[in-house]
């Protein structure tokens, strides 16, 4: 996968239906296409078809020309990427650097994501002379994070090959997304240099993200037969699996003082948990409804947070620890579902709230570690007009 739990979808040669989500950091988009083979193809190269703006572009203001109207939890938002598919950004523990993935031309010549770093006040630039590549440049990366030294975990599919893998979309003509068995999860310095295998195995091990305090690595993996969620205890290598649900279980981040910790699940029944169950044994998952789930660091008290048509997914913890932030599109499935949105939901459900107006996609939000920033990745730009460009961006948060 590249960028992040990517919605996708099926449907045959009329209109692509659906929200889709699949396993991995990797990016999304869940929309529809025009014509089947366009779909095939964006699930080839791993990219979301995000299409054009559906939504309202209000006028610019020209103080803050890449924030739109309604937005007032944003400020000061700056671009920091500049061509192709970028997603899922994450912040260093002190706030100065952001780990991404990227399939931009200007920085990396291999086809499929790779994993880069760069510093939050210059960003990558226009020529992407500030992005420095983490990863081997060789097959295929998802899921870049920091770990609390600063070194870089990520997956890779590279100790199988240098090239992209074939991807599930290549070998069947229907839009599914990947359950590489050949990712395992690697860490490296920021530079690149000294990689290792952290986590390994037969088996799709990728997702992985980093408790605050720098103990536990919370991955996603097919060890146990299905896609469910797991602790890596650094120091130690101990493992722990935290899900058993039939469904994916993936995306998952600690909150801020490390006790919990959410993350995007199916939970297929009937006719879908058999076809989901014969998709996973070919290594692929055919993306549907999504919702967000918590629980105890260890896994306990599970408990369902949304209850929401469409693909709800990409959550991330308030600095307060009392409320989630995460993408949806479950307001625009009447009009085909191609506008993603940020929205703010208490632990229990409750108090919904849309934090962006972009008429686009915007997803993928993690805030800073001090609390006072929100990165996250949007098809926006300051010309306003339609693009299938998804880049980083960095806003001031406002309660």
């Amino acid at each position: 996968m590249s960028t992040s739990l990517i919605p996708r979808a099926g449907r045959s040669l009329a209109l692509l239906v659906a929200a889709l989500v699949l396993p991995a950091c990797q990016t999304v988009g869940a929309n529809l296409a025009e014509v089947e083979n366009e779909a095939v193809a964006a699930a080839s190269a791993d990219q979301p078809i995000t299409g054009a703006p559906v939504g309202t572009m209000a006028e610019a203001d020209p103080t803050d020309p890449l924030r739109f109207e309604g937005e007032t939890h944003l400020r000061n938002i700056r671009q920091l990427t500049f061509g192709g598919n970028n997603a899922e950004a994450y912040w260093s523990p002190d706030g100065t650097q952001l780990s991404f993935q990227s399939d931009w031309g200007a920085i990396n010549s291999q086809g499929c994501d790779q994993q880069f770093v760069m510093s939050v006040a210059e960003g990558a630039g226009e020529d992407g002379a500030g992005a420095d590549l983490v990863s081997t440049g060789q097959g295929r990366t998802t899921c870049g994070y920091f770990l609390t030294d600063d070194r870089v975990v990520y997956a890779s599919t590279h100790a199988a090959g240098p090239e992209c893998p074939t991807t599930a979309a290549q070998r069947t003509g229907r839009y599914v997304w990947d359950v590489f068995d050949s990712f395992e999860i690697y860490v490296a310095d920021a530079d690149g240099s000294n990689p290792e295998v952290l986590i390994g195995g037969p088996g799709y091990d990728a997702e992985a993200t980093v408790s605050p305090d720098g103990r536990f690595v919370i991955f996603t993996s097919t060890r146990s037969g299905d896609l469910e969620l797991w602790r890596y205890e650094v120091a130690t290598g101990d493992l722990l699996q935290l899900t058993d649900e039939l469904g994916y279980d993936g995306g998952a981040f600690f909150s801020p003082d490390g006790s919990q910790i959410v993350w995007r699940a199916s939970r297929p029944t009937g006719e879908a948990a058999d076809q989901y169950r014969a998709l996973l044994t070919q290594n692929a998952v055919q993306p549907g409804a999504l919702d967000l789930y918590v629980a105890d660091a260890d896994g306990s008290n599970a408990r369902q947070v949304t209850t929401l048509p469409g693909a709800n997914w990409a959550p991330f913890f308030h600095p307060s620890g009392e409320k989630l932030i995460f993408a949806s599109n479950h307001h625009t499935l009447d009009e085909g579902g191609r506008e993603f949105d940020l929205f703010l939901v208490d632990l229990d459900g409750g108090d919904l709230e849309r934090v962006t107006f972009s008429g686009t996609f915007d997803a993928f939000p993690m805030f800073s570690p001090d609390g006072t920033k929100l990165v996250f990745a949007s098809n926006r730009n300051v010309e306003r007009t339609p693009t299938r460009d998804t880049n980083v961006f960095v806003a001031d948060w406002v309660e």
